[in-house]
């Protein structure tokens, strides 16, 4: 079950979103998260940024309702991290908590999708 909670990123009182505590984050809803292509491909730009970034950082060729239903369903199955810097909503993998959980699954699909990008001349 969602918590709500404040990213130690955001001042107390701010606007929060509701994330699973680390406790309630589940493999079978991480694998669900990850298995479409779309998020997928968040996925793999927020693994590859050096820190956050802003929702309209990542470009995806979907409308912006769509991609803030796959933003949602990767912060609410434990994948990302979201919170507000000003009016911005940024979002960070929450990769510590998914590599204590899940040894080695997101180096393993990352690696995955990187291939599978070669493969299909998507890179």
């Amino acid at each position: 079950m969602p918590t709500e909670t404040t990213s130690p990123r955001t001042p107390s009182g701010s606007r929060s979103l509701e994330h699973p505590a680390r406790a309630d984050i589940r493999l079978a809803e991480v694998l669900h998260a990850l298995a479409d292509p779309m998020r997928l491909r968040i996925v793999r730009a927020l693994a590859a940024a050096e820190g956050e970034l802003n929702c309209a950082d990542i470009e995806l060729p979907v409308s912006k309702s769509t991609c803030t239903h796959h933003f949602r369903v990767l912060r609410e199955h434990g994948v990302i991290q979201q919170f507000y810097r000003g009016t911005a909503k940024m979002n960070g993998l929450r990769r510590a908590d998914l590599e204590d959980l899940f040894p080695g699954l997101i180096d393993a699909v990352l690696r995955g999708a990187e291939l599978q990008a070669r493969h299909l001349g998507e890179e």
